[in-house]
């Protein structure tokens, strides 16, 4: 209830009762349950695991729902430590979204207890690239939205999801999602035009964490990195001799870092080598709004970008 909303009219009532003309108890309930007074509709809520799968959510919900992030701006996606604040957001949910393919490690934990509040898991539907190495060898990439064709399928799940959560604006939901598939559909298109003009020769990814397998199978990169997803050991000393030999060894004039892990190592790397550190990418995380990558299309848009200027082509 909105309490000034609910003075005014208990104000009024009260003047009303004390005048010749009372005002009867059933055009006051009449009142407090008009729309746009004190019981307005309140919209339903979403509530998404990070910052990418928020900003998907938004393009597609539009005006007609609430979407909150658990996991702020900035911070790492897989060892996330879930706060009370976190928890009581995601409890009040009406719908949870999340990546799935073992990207939120503490996801399961995090939901227990909350089996009335429905989920869906975004990557459902996408084609897994593997771990060929590291502690979680054997289990799919997580990554998968760092192309704009599995950004499609995203999409399409989260507007399958919003649907079936509120019926009502699915007229809403279903344009929303058309129109920013276009968008991606165009992104593809453009990054494939960036991407394209470097040198075949030289189309190798090197950076910290493996997490552009999707990106670079998608157009016809090689892929080197110092580990193959964040966990406990990053940055060994074995992790940087593997990545020194490869780059000499192919020749690869560049390298790149993620936002949200530390770039020592990488350096170090660059450093040994006489290859060009070409700055930083952005994977698990958003940037706030004033940020450099405040939504996902432009995430997608920069990084390509950095990596056209890595390589020397501006």
């Amino acid at each position: 209830m909105r309490s000034g909303v609910a003075t005014t009219i208990i104000s009024r009532f009260r003047y009303r009762m004390s005048s010749a003309r009372a005002v009867p108890v059933w055009a006051l309930l009449a009142l407090l349950s008009m729309p746009g007074t004190v019981q307005a509709q309140e919209r339903k809520t979403v509530v998404a695991s990070f910052t990418i799968m928020a900003d998907m959510a938004r393009q597609v919900a539009g005006e007609a729902l609430d979407v909150v992030s658990i996991v702020p701006p900035g911070a790492e996606i897989h060892e996330y430590a879930p706060t009370p604040r976190d928890i009581l957001k995601a409890r009040r949910a009406d719908l949870i979204l999340y990546n799935g393919m073992g990207l939120e490690r503490w996801f399961q934990r995090f939901y227990q207890g909350m089996d009335n509040v429905p989920t869906a898991v975004l990557t459902e539907g996408i084609e897994p690239i593997g771990l060929s190495e590291g502690p979680y060898q054997g289990r799919p990439n997580p990554h998968a939205w760092m192309t704009p064709g599995n950004g499609l399928i995203y999409v399409e799940n989260i507007r399958q999801a919003l649907v079936s959560l509120d019926p009502g604006q699915a007229e809403t939901y279903n344009r929303n999602a058309k129109a920013y598939s276009e968008r991606l559909e165009t992104l593809d298109r453009e990054l494939g035009d960036t991407f394209a003009r470097i040198p075949d020769e030289q189309r190798t990814l090197a950076t910290c964490e493996g997490a552009f397998s999707y990106l670079t199978r998608a157009y016809d990169f090689r892929e080197r990195y110092l580990w193959a997803v964040n966990a406990e050991q990053e940055g060994t000393p074995q992790q940087v001799r593997r990545l020194i030999d490869h780059l000499n060894a192919d020749d690869i004039p560049v390298t790149f870092c993620e936002s949200t892990v530390n770039d020592r190592a990488m350096k170090q790397v660059t450093a040994e080598t006489g290859a060009r550190y070409g700055g930083t990418l952005y994977v698990d995380s958003l940037t706030r709004s004033d940020g450099v990558v405040p939504d996902y299309e432009t995430l997608l848009r920069y990084n390509a970008l950095q990596i056209q200027k890595g390589f020397d082509l501006e």
